[in-house]
Formats: structure tokens, sequence, C-alpha cells
């Protein structure tokens, strides 16, 4: 447990930090989620809205420090190309 009223801070900081950060990555899982959901199922125009709303998510996500820039790109590029693959 904290002893000095700077570390009480610090650990009241870190907790709401934390539970704000969760939050981001799991909008960031959820919306990936539902880009590969619409691609198992087959229906293109889906998946690209879901990738057309995912997008925006991840890059919010590198600006606010809660996912790295090339990982982004990584799952932005393996999406983008899953869709582009399935038939229309």
């Amino acid at each position: 447990m904290a002893q000095h009223k700077s570390a009480e801070k610090r650990a009241r900081q870190t907790k709401k930090r934390t539970a704000v950060n969760r939050s981001r990555r799991s909008k960031v899982r959820n919306s990936v989620k539902k880009v590969e959901v619409a691609i198992a199922t087959g229906d293109k125009t889906a998946a690209q809205a879901a990738l057309k709303a995912a997008q925006p998510e991840l890059d919010r996500s590198v600006s606010k420090g809660v996912v790295k820039k090339r990982t982004a790109s990584r799952k932005l590029s393996r999406l983008n190309a899953r869709v582009k693959a399935m038939a229309s």
C-alpha cells in the first residue's frame, strides 16, 4: 500500500488510466471481431462496413498509446486483405 501522499495519488491515477485503457482496448477488439465475424459469414458488404468502422478505432488506439503503430497497421492490412479476397 502507498505510504506517501504522492504515491497515493499515483495509485489513484494508475487505477483510472488502467480502466480507460481497458475500455479502449476492448473497443478495438470488438471492432476487429465484427470484421472477422462478417468475413466468416461471407457477407462482403458487412465486412467492408465493419472494416471502415474498425479503422478509425485502431487509429485512435494508436494515438492514445493503447496499441503500437505497427501492430495496428499489421492488423488493418491483414483484415483489408481478407476482405478484398472475399468473393463478391
